[in-house]
């Protein structure tokens, strides 16, 4: 009696095909690694937007008239840069250093050119002897002054390198030759301009 009401053990054939589900059967074999795409999932790749783009070919070509202006400007604004800022070798805080001595002083070389050429004129054979010898004297006089004032340049100039760039590797012959220089240029002439006024303390 108990064998009739025993339940008849299910055919395993039956139990994989009753847990397969409606999807599985529908969706086609997938290889081993296969990664399904954003659409698959149902996610959509958001579209980049359209604004901002830059149309090819929308820009107006310049007439020559234009081209010669742009360049113009171009121009002007490169030499106005130099002159504010200088060049490459100008950017070397030792070389800012030795302007900023140059530009608070007075110095000898901006009366060398303007005395050369008094004492070009006061050389000739055309003029007496005595404006002759004045004008050698002159001469010889401002070749002194400006030695020696090149001299008193260099010195501050290595004191203060030496104190506050202990390791520099700025060479201090070409810091000083970099010095007189400008100290032979006139002050409205100087690149980078000056950032110091004339006495300022250093």
């Amino acid at each position: 009696m108990p064998s009739l009401f025993r339940r008849k053990p299910t055919d395993p054939v039956e139990d994989a095909t009753a847990q397969v589900t409606p999807d599985e059967e529908s969706a086609p074999a997938r290889p081993r690694g296969y990664t399904p795409s954003k659409k698959e999932l149902g996610k959509e790749t958001p579209k980049r937007p359209s604004a901002g783009r830059r149309v090819a070919g929308d820009a107006k070509p310049l007439t020559k008239q234009e081209a010669r202006e742009r360049r113009r400007q171009l121009r002007a604004e490169s030499a106005a840069e130099f002159r504010r800022e200088g060049g490459p070798r100008d950017r070397a805080p030792e070389r800012g250093l030795a302007r900023d001595v140059v530009d608070s002083r007075r110095t000898v070389g901006t009366w060398f050119f303007g005395g050369a050429l008094v004492v070009l004129i006061g050389s000739a054979n055309t003029m007496p002897p005595e404006v002759r010898f004045a004008s050698n004297l002159l001469w010889g006089l401002l070749a002194i002054a400006l030695v020696i004032d090149s001299v008193l340049i260099s010195r501050k100039i290595k004191k203060l390198v030496r104190q506050r760039f202990p390791k520099t590797d700025q060479r201090m012959g070409s810091l000083y030759v970099y010095a007189i220089m400008r100290s032979i240029t006139f002050r409205r002439m100087r690149a980078p301009v000056p950032r110091v006024n004339l006495g300022d303390a250093i």
